[in-house]
């Protein structure tokens, strides 16, 4: 398997397909880069490089005891944009992996990036905090890291059955191969790295991060986001971003990259293009 070593003991598996304009995908949690499956397979399609790799602690990259957090993160994605030399490129991250991008963006600046795209991300922050009173209160990111820690694998069959993919929602239709694939990605990581990834997505404020960025940057959120509210991540991280751009999906639940790959994909690209994907700003 490709891996780097970010530091020693410490390796990071990844995924490099396609020649063209590099983009660089960052997972959510407790995933892998399994997950951006159909748009792997897309973009190589249509002309472009495109590298997904294991987050530290997620699927085939080492099960850390420690660095479990953004700023590692984030400079584990800068060691591999390093390694493999990638310029003018895309960074497109899903939940706790847009909180990742975000932070690499503002930590390590856009020397070698292009454009940045947060799609259900978790920014500007989760947690309800004196100055973020409208986010979520720190009992719900304790009762992931019970279900976490105690029932892992059951925990890990309820959340994509039910808000994940929206399929509590009245009329859904169910897919049980997604929610198979997200349990076997979960399973695949580290118990240790995944409760301490619950606090690096909850508790980090990327204000100040999503401020500094200078280079484009799509939000692509649904309404219907029940793991991460719209109110409280992109319609609040639009107005810190300098060259923002926003696009709600109605109805879309919080792995629409997975549920509606075709609607994704195709505004993803005809953005990258500089189409009008009707995105309100």
């Amino acid at each position: 398997m490709p891996t780097i070593a970010v530091q020693p003991g410490v390796d990071i598996f990844y995924k490099d397909w396609g020649a063209g304009q590099p983009i660089v995908f960052s997972h959510g949690w407790p995933l892998s880069s399994d997950d951006w499956d159909a748009q792997l397979m897309f973009f190589a399609n249509h002309g472009y490089r495109v590298i997904a790799h294991d987050r530290r602690g997620h699927g085939r990259s080492t099960q850390t005891w420690d660095g479990n957090e953004m700023d590692t993160y984030a400079d584990d994605l800068r060691a591999l944009v390093l390694a493999l030399d990638l310029k003018d490129a895309i960074h497109v991250g899903h939940s706790t992996g847009g909180g990742e991008v975000a932070r690499y963006l503002g930590r390590h600046g856009s020397d070698r990036a292009a454009a940045g795209v947060l799609l259900g991300a978790v920014p500007p922050i989760m947690l309800k905090t004196d100055a973020n009173p409208e986010g979520l209160p720190m009992e719900v990111f304790d009762g992931i890291r019970d279900g976490t820690l105690n029932d892992r694998s059951n925990f890990f069959k309820v959340l994509p059955t039910g808000p994940f993919y929206g399929f509590n929602r009245p009329g859904a239709k169910v897919n049980q191969g997604l929610i198979d694939r997200w349990w076997l990605q979960g399973m695949m990581g580290g118990i240790k790295p995944h409760y301490d990834c619950v606090k690096a997505f909850s508790e980090t404020d990327f204000t100040e991060d999503l401020k500094t960025i200078d280079v484009p940057v799509l939000l692509m959120h649904g309404d219907d986001d029940q793991i991460v509210p719209i109110a409280d991540s992109a319609l609040k991280a639009i107005k810190l971003l300098q060259k923002g751009t926003l696009k709600v999906y109605p109805g879309f639940d919080h792995g629409m990259a997975a549920t509606h790959p075709d609607v994704i994909n195709a505004d993803l690209l005809a953005w990258l293009q500089g189409k009008d994907i009707g995105a309100t700003a």
